[in-house]
């Protein structure tokens, strides 16, 4: 029998497999507070589909970071490892603040950003979101902020008050990733979300998986139940798309549609929201 040559060693700090995991944090950690430092952060828009038109109905603005190499580095790279630390906070609040500039020099866009739970309260987050607000109050009309289903659960009462307060400002609230954590059903009723998109796990590959297409199902009626604009996430093929459509998803989200881009055609005078997004072959 082979035995692994961790296994006398007990979990704790001595553990290497954990000085692994801490070193590996350490370097996230550092590669994002310099990437803030030196302002070296932007936004990647996707586009959310209306399923019937195929026309475009929102944005999503992920944000990005670049490393020393000029490299663009994704949100599901460094995210996990700074939302709950101070870091995490600045970078919610650099998103916030390039979203609401992109939507005051682009009138004709309505535009998603990210957000944690743990942002509510941070004096800096809500200084910025006043700030562009007092220039123009209409920008609050074309916000919407993406909380995940996890964070959302994290502290329920507080995310409940602080959406209260922002919705009478016009902002719109999404749920993000259901399905992908725990959520307290009763807190549906409480909550102001809008919108519910349903983690990609339900519908990658739901064409193949009866099991999951009656979780999905399910999902949706629950969605349309407390009158919430039901979208499908990381769509890819064309099979899965049919799928989620012929379920009744609203809106549908993935690289079967659009890639995230950091240039897209609208910021260049070539305005797509109203147009039908030709999905890839």
């Amino acid at each position: 029998m082979r035995t692994s040559k961790f296994a006398d060693i007990p979990p704790g700090t001595d553990n290497p497999l954990n000085a692994a995991v801490s070193a590996r944090d350490k370097g996230t950690l550092h590669m994002v507070s310099e990437a803030v430092r030196h302002s070296q952060t932007l936004l990647a828009f996707q586009p959310i589909v209306i399923t019937h038109s195929r026309q475009v109905g929102f944005y999503e603005g992920l944000i990005r970071i670049m490393d020393d190499t000029g490299r663009v580095i994704p949100a599901k790279d460094f995210m996990p490892v700074v939302e709950k630390t101070e870091l995490g906070r600045e970078i919610d609040t650099l998103a916030l603040n390039m979203g609401l500039r992109t939507l005051a020099e682009n009138p004709s866009v309505r535009l998603s950003i990210n957000m944690s739970a743990r942002s509510i309260g941070y004096q800096n987050w809500m200084k910025t979101l006043n700030r562009w607000l007092k220039r123009d109050r209409t920008l609050g009309e074309r916000l919407i902020l993406e909380i995940t289903e996890s964070s959302a659960m994290d502290q329920p009462e507080l995310v409940i008050d602080f959406m209260d307060r922002l919705s009478q400002q016009g902002i719109c609230f999404a749920l993000d990733d259901f399905g992908a954590g725990y959520t307290a059903l009763r807190y549906l009723k409480d909550f102001y979300f809008d919108i519910l998109k349903i983690d990609m796990q339900f519908c990658h590959g739901i064409a193949d998986d009866p099991d999951i297409r009656a979780l999905t199902k399910a999902m949706l009626g629950i969605g349309h139940h407390f009158d919430m604009l039901v979208v499908g996430e990381g769509l890819e093929r064309a099979e899965d798309v049919a799928v989620m459509a012929e379920l009744g998803t609203d809106c549908l989200q993935g690289y079967y549609f659009d890639a995230p881009t950091v240039r897209p055609n609208w910021m260049f005078g070539e305005r797509r929201t109203a147009q039908t997004v030709q999905a890839r072959a």
